[in-house]
């Protein structure tokens, strides 16, 4: 992993310049010096405006809806202009502002395709305990996701026409299919949905053992009435991931520890990925597979942990990334660095 001399004006510039690339920036300001039309998709998870943890980066004039809105249709218009014609934009979001997040990228000029959402039973409730037996929050379990797209070339306006003329207006679904087990008939495997559940942490998916709670197996249970005979289990039509201890940490062996609290005023334990909403990989790698053209850019202007860039890196697609706080970048560079190399240990086998 190299790192630029960055001249006083340009911001630091961190990867290997030939498949990622991890820059300092402030978004709002760095997005309007990319080119237009650059890029194939977007895959990010923008601040949602909720105070969290009483973050700098999440409240103050964000944590208003106005200001959240305005926040939003700032830098998604400059996410339409980088995007190429078609391309798509994939923003997390979370329930109690996700309307703010689609009136602003809406605002901005993209289309709303759809709205994924992300099933877990992991959350964290965002209350403290009362007395009486009162909170003020419920533990969240989802999280929603934006699809939206860049209009279409007006030269090109059919979706093949503009897939053939700039790789982007159409979702990769074969390559983003969940394949059907093992024990029955090779297929082409299902067809991808929008919805997609998530394993706890600590739930073993090789044996099949899950923690309580775990949302996968829940689901199955009340949908086995419903099941064919020769079926597979509900969950399998959807597809399950998970961040655990170990994915979050890898690579960051040489990054200090400490504690962070969380919402209950508990301390979590020493850890080096102090990113509080860290996603999963293998759900970042889907995504990928779905929006971005096999070899295509991704931009990701909120990098966060770098879990997109990791996503880009094994599912050989090309990643730029921007990121202000510069705690973020440290993790996200070394969590990248990490999957590459492992990326090209596999490669080498």
């Amino acid at each position: 992993m190299s790192r630029t001399v960055p001249a006083p004006h340009q911001p630091p510039l961190y990867g290997d310049l030939r498949r990622w690339g991890l820059i300092q920036a402030d978004a709002l300001a760095l997005l309007k010096q990319l080119p237009a039309a650059s890029v194939d998709a977007v895959v990010t998870d923008p601040p949602y405006g909720l105070a969290f943890k009483r973050e700098q980066w999440d409240g103050g004039a964000l944590a208003d809806g106005l200001g959240l809105h305005a926040f939003t249709r700032s830098w998604a218009e400059q996410v339409a202009r980088v995007l190429k014609p078609g391309g798509y934009l994939a923003a997390f979001g979370a329930p109690r502002t996700v309307h703010r997040l689609v009136a602003g990228i809406e605002d901005a000029g993209l289309e709303i395709r759809d709205q994924l959402l992300w099933l877990y039973g992991s959350g964290v409730p965002k209350s403290r305990r009362l007395p009486g037996g009162l909170g003020s929050a419920l533990k969240p379990a989802y999280e929603p996701i934006l699809l939206a797209r860049k209009p279409l070339d007006r030269l090109t306006p059919a979706t093949i026409a503009n897939v053939a003329r700039h790789g982007t207006g159409a979702l990769n679904i074969d390559a983003s299919r969940i394949a059907r087990p093992a024990s029955e008939a090779a297929g082409e495997g299902f067809w991808p949905a929008n919805l997609a559940l998530g394993h706890e942490p600590e739930c073993d998916q090789s044996t099949g053992e899950c923690m309580p709670g775990c949302v996968v197996p829940l689901i199955d249970d009340i949908a086995a009435c419903e099941r064919q005979p020769g079926a597979p289990p509900f969950s399998r039509l959807f597809y399950a991931a998970k961040a655990s201890r170990t994915e979050r940490e890898a690579g960051l062996e040489a990054l200090s520890k400490q504690r962070s609290p969380i919402f209950s005023g508990r301390l979590t334990a020493p850890r080096a990925n102090v990113h509080p909403t860290v996603k999963p990989i293998a759900l970042m790698r889907w995504l990928l597979r779905l929006v971005v053209p096999p070899g295509g850019m991704v931009l990701d202007p909120f990098a966060g942990s770098g879990s997109t860039g990791i996503a880009a890196v094994l599912e050989r697609r090309q990643f730029v990334g921007i990121e202000r706080e510069a705690e973020y970048i440290a993790i996200a560079r070394a969590r990248i660095a990490h999957w590459a190399q492992q990326r090209e240990s596999e490669i080498a086998r």
